[in-house]
């Protein structure tokens, strides 16, 4: 699957934004979708408002179907992934 083929629309609206930027730009999201992205389930609960903390199941469900492995899973994926855009 090619970046530009992902489908947001499993994600909450009010996050489709933050994740595109980040899965096709490279651009850094805030607190709550780093804790998701970096698998820091303790912190994203902490950070998520009432509609993420109701939809955390649809964000491992869009990491595990729609991203590509490279761009989640651990701080340091997180980094590199960012990192990538900034060297293109």
């Amino acid at each position: 699957m090619r970046i530009s083929e992902i489908d947001y629309s499993s994600l909450p609206e009010h996050m489709q934004g933050g994740m595109r930027l980040y899965m096709e730009e490279g651009i850094e999201p805030g607190s709550f979708l780093m804790a998701v992205l970096e698998n820091n389930l303790i912190e994203a609960f902490g950070r998520a408002d009432n509609i993420n903390r109701d939809r955390l199941f649809d964000f491992c469900q869009f990491l595990y179907n729609e991203a590509p492995n490279q761009c989640f899973g651990s701080p340091e994926k997180v980094k590199l992934w960012i990192e990538g855009f900034l060297t293109k």
